[in-house]
């Protein structure tokens, strides 16, 4: 077998990505395909090197599917870390945040409200997505060294209104099911960076390759493949709405969704992206 070998001598980083990629296979039948870890150490991971091919509409709508059941098998609460893995994680080159608990504005457990030093019991960890996304996915990336006084105002807002709960808006049908069945799911387990180049397309279908897994709303994972293009996308979308349909409105919050890694980009990057940071801020704010 060919392999390659991945290094990282950072700490942390080989075991998020071990720890990720592992959760995600647990998945995997009915989920998506995961390039397996066929060994690893402290600062680096042996992976088979795969074989690429032109995808197919068929094997498109087949990880349409896939991926549906993958976001199904769920996570404790937005944000949270694959198991085995304690502490916050990475999205490229950006960290990111993966909170141990669910958030105080939770809807069942987290905070006690009436004494907010006081932890309540939680049969169903679940909160608020817009308080998730706006505190943990957009805030800490926005800085005066990449955006204006103005552009940092119109963000702002924009996590005011997701504050609010005004954007809120349920998971797509296997994950509510899921959560209503199961009382340790709070949320969608998610690739986390599912941009077009995390997918490779080999003979057997679809691999996901490079996660920042974690627990998150599936809608986000769907919005970040069509961020730098995606082949046979319209494919994967009808595949994964026929599997697990999603909650109505779902096209009208594909920007939305695509916040976090545009602003990710803008950290990474500078202001190469902040034209298209500050108009998805202004259509939703």
């Amino acid at each position: 077998m060919d392999t390659m070998r991945k290094s990282d001598g950072r700490r942390g980083r080989i075991a998020y990505e071990v720890a990720g990629l592992a959760w995600l296979a647990e998945a995997s039948s009915p989920g998506a395909d995961v390039v397996p870890v066929l060994d690893h150490g402290a600062t680096w991971l042996e992976e088979p090197r795969l074989v690429s091919v032109a995808p197919t509409p068929k094997a498109a709508e087949e990880f349409g599917r896939s991926l549906a059941h993958t976001h199904a098998a769920g996570a404790r609460h937005l944000g949270a870390a694959p198991d085995g893995y304690a502490g916050d994680g990475w999205m490229g080159e950006a960290p990111l945040s993966l909170p141990s608990r669910p958030s105080a504005r939770g809807e069942e457990g987290g905070v006690n409200r009436a004494n907010p030093d006081e932890a309540t019991p939680a049969s169903s960890p679940r909160e608020s997505w817009g308080s998730f996304y706006a505190r943990e996915r957009i805030a800490p990336y926005v800085d005066d060294r990449t955006f204006t006084a103005a552009e940092r105002a119109l963000i702002d807002k924009l996590c005011e209104r997701l504050e609010s709960g005004a954007l809120d808006h349920g998971q797509p049908r296997l994950v509510e099911d899921a959560k209503n069945r199961h009382n340790n799911i709070g949320a969608a387990r998610t690739h986390g960076d599912l941009w077009s180049g995390n997918v490779m397309w080999t003979p057997g279908g679809a691999v996901l390759i490079d996660p920042a897994a974690q627990g998150g709303h599936a809608e986000e994972d769907l919005a970040a493949l069509a961020v730098f293009g995606c082949p046979h996308y319209e494919r994967i979308l009808a595949a994964y709405d026929e599997a697990s349909p999603l909650e109505d409105g779902w096209r009208e919050r594909v920007a939305l969704h695509q916040a976090h890694i545009m602003m990710i980009h803008c950290a990474v990057f500078g202001r190469s992206y902040v034209t298209d940071a500050v108009r998805i801020a202004r259509r939703y704010a």
